[in-house]
């Protein structure tokens, strides 16, 4: 899979949903990024990286349960301008992760309580949500993709933005958790 920068924020503060100058170009949301592209665009608040770091615990546990293969969409506030656009930090973010299941995937009853909305918002400050690859037929896989795209490719106000796309499985994580640690630690020293 080859990945792409992640686009400014637009005049309205979001990523464009498609290039501007090409709309009919392959370079439209979802853009396939890599998770350090995505520390490094947007550890740029504490209340940002308190997020991330949320996020990072979660795929860490996503990854504990032995679920690496697949890809996450990433949305929400935290992928606007929210700062301006709304005057506030972004409370968490909006995952959906496409996700194949192993054969054997029995869950503990902890790992459970990664399916379980509230507690994933409360304990990873992610919005998070599932679409399994395997374990679903085309016609509902097709009809889950196309309601989380329409869903996430507009705001509640119906203005059209751009969302991310990086990759389920844990290649990254430690060089983005580093790289997290070290953004943080420099957005606090004087």
């Amino acid at each position: 899979m080859s990945t792409v920068a992640i686009p400014q924020w637009n005049i309205r503060g979001f990523l464009p949903p498609i290039d501007p100058v090409d709309p009919v170009s392959a370079e439209r949301s979802p853009y396939h990024v890599t998770l350090l592209d995505m520390i490094l665009r947007f550890a740029t608040s504490p209340d940002r990286c308190r997020v991330l770091k949320g996020f990072l615990a979660y795929r860490a546990a996503l990854h504990n349960a032995g679920l690496i293969e697949g890809f996450q969409w990433i949305n929400g506030s935290f992928t606007e301008q929210v700062e301006t656009i709304e005057h506030r930090s972004p409370n968490d973010i909006d995952v959906v992760t496409f996700v194949k299941t192993p054969d054997n995937f029995i869950p503990t009853d902890d790992q459970m309580e990664l399916f379980d909305l509230d507690t994933a918002k409360k304990r990873f400050l992610v919005d998070s949500y599932f679409v399994e690859l395997d374990h679903e037929p085309p016609e509902t896989l097709v009809e889950h993709s196309t309601y989380w795209y329409s869903v996430w490719s507009h705001r509640r106000n119906m203005a059209w933005k751009g969302y991310l796309q990086i990759d389920l499985g844990p290649a990254e994580d430690s060089n983005a958790q580093e790289r997290l640690h070290l953004l943080e630690s420099q957005l606090v020293q004087p």
